[in-house]
């Protein structure tokens, strides 16, 4: 009797517990949400922050990788380094993958962005709004145009990044949260895809592979040190974690300064850049004579069409780029960008327009990338430190700690 009585109770802790776990992850009643703008995280972010070692109002950076349609906040531990606390799955973005090169492209932005406390908009009439900051510095400096290109809900998407209105509440919850503890600026980092050895070769045939290369390297960065790289622009390119020396400076237009690099860092990405080489090595064995076929918005659309049953027209799933494309022959995939660029052409004449190039040369053949080596400075602006000591302690804290010394411990 008191075995089957002990059964019975720990069945009712479980069903409890699981119970409770299903209420925590829930999505938000937004009818029941009396503030947008100052509703908190829910308990169970707040608690894996806790468990994390993050303070509440702490930096984070905010991650995308258009292909798997994933958004991710990363935020930063008390040792300095970041983790990721939350992911999402986009719910829409426009365009295929690629950079945002002109208005009207229907491109959602590739790139490294910076985001202030003025990009938050708590009056959008897609509930909420974090402007990604279109065009930067380096947008800017190569032509690239555009506005009004953001974070928002609704699932709806013109060129932006778009998530349910659940979603951008908890989204816009995290950077408002930094901004209180001080942040100045949240790195925004979007990317076509996860950098990895195998994607890279299987889009070494895409005309923005070059573009993407240079995207890498800060993804490196970020991959080695778990913190976001300082973004410089010089020779209308992108730099990261570079420190100019003998009173040079970065122009986005100009020459690059001359620049110095730790020893530490240096290190770290020839480690990684081997361990990269060779998984590239291994993957052009594995793909040889294929390359990916990256689908087109209207295909990505037809893989989710059914979740659009009995919504309202405004919203539209865009599907992933994985769920729509797929490998192929290389001498299909040409043949499929050829008939792309005609029906691109058509569409320009049509329309009494100018044809465009593309952003980036056509790449055909592919060597393995070299491993980058670049500089870094001897702060981030982004580290954090809470609550904030006397000005003496913290330098003091900082002459006992350079700044690689915080990723490069164990």
């Amino acid at each position: 009797m008191r075995i089957r009585h002990f059964a019975y109770v720990s069945l009712i802790a479980l069903a409890l517990a699981g119970c409770n776990d299903t209420l925590e992850t829930a999505q938000v009643d937004l009818s029941k949400v009396k503030n947008k703008v100052e509703q908190p995280l829910p308990p169970h972010i707040l608690n894996a922050m806790a468990a994390k070692g993050m303070d509440r109002n702490s930096p984070i950076m905010i991650r995308i990788f258009k292909e798997e349609g994933a958004m991710e906040i990363w935020k930063a531990k008390t040792d300095n380094r970041f983790d990721k606390i939350a992911d999402y799955k986009i719910c829409a973005w426009s365009g295929r993958l690629g950079p945002k090169v002109k208005t009207g492209d229907r491109q959602a932005p590739e790139g490294f962005y910076e985001l202030t406390r003025a990009n938050l908009n708590p009056n959008s009439k897609y509930y909420l709004a974090i402007n990604t900051g279109f065009p930067n510095r380096y947008d800017a400096v190569n032509g690239r145009t555009g506005s009004d290109l953001m974070i928002h809900g609704a699932c709806s998407s013109s060129g932006c990044y778009s998530m349910t209105d659940q979603q951008v509440l908890e989204i816009y919850a995290f950077a408002r949260d930094a901004f209180k503890g001080g942040q100045s600026t949240v790195q925004l980092q979007a990317f076509p895809f996860r950098m990895t050895a195998e994607n890279m070769v299987k889009h070494r045939l895409d005309p923005n592979y070059d573009f993407w290369k240079m995207l890498k390297v800060g993804y490196d960065n970020f991959e080695v040190t778990k913190r976001p790289p300082e973004v410089n622009v010089c020779e209308k390119k992108y730099v990261f974690n570079q420190q100019a020396t003998d009173g040079g400076a970065f122009n986005a237009a100009g020459k690059c300064p001359a620049m110095s690099t730790p020893p530490a860092l240096t290190a770290a990405l020839a480690s990684y850049g081997k361990t990269y080489d060779a998984e590239y090595a291994k993957a052009m064995s594995k793909y040889d004579g294929m390359a990916w076929y990256d689908p087109s918005e209207a295909e990505r659309k037809a893989v989710v069409a059914k979740l659009r049953k009995g919504r309202e027209l405004a919203f539209a799933p865009t599907g992933t780029s994985l769920e729509a494309g797929r490998m192929v022959k290389v001498a299909e995939l040409e043949d499929l960008m050829a008939k792309r660029t005609t029906q691109s052409l058509t569409a320009n004449s049509a329309a009494g327009a100018m044809p465009t190039t593309p952003a980036q040369p056509q790449a055909t053949t592919v060597a393995a990338a070299a491993p980058a080596v670049v500089p870094v400075p001897m702060q981030n602006p982004l580290a954090y430190t809470a609550p904030a000591p006397e000005p003496q302690e913290t330098a003091e804290a900082a002459a006992k700690k350079p700044f690689w010394k915080f990723w490069a411990r164990n």
